[in-house]
């Protein structure tokens, strides 16, 4: 494993220190691993939804009402019988 050394001001610090003293991590790189994955599967995500929204947008002006987008999303939110 590669090895990197970060400057954190006093402040920083001390909240790694505490973080790593409640024993969900081991030590101060254990919970600098855990922030990267989770900004790395944050980032994941908004790329994802960043693509969607693109895809809309290009697709061109939508045809159904609100009135109709209500009704579909009603019906999406409702439970199926495989949801019971």
């Amino acid at each position: 494993m590669a090895t990197m050394n970060v400057s954190l001001p006093g402040p920083m610090k001390k909240w790694v220190e505490d973080q790593t003293r409640t024993g969900r991590y081991s030590n101060a790189s254990d919970y600098v691993r855990d922030l990267i994955r989770r900004d790395q599967e944050a980032r994941a995500v908004h790329s994802e939804l960043q693509g969607h929204v693109v895809s809309g947008l290009r697709s061109g002006p939508g045809i159904r009402s609100m009135e109709q987008l209500r009704k579909d999303a009603r019906a999406a939110a409702e439970p199926t019988d495989s949801d019971l």
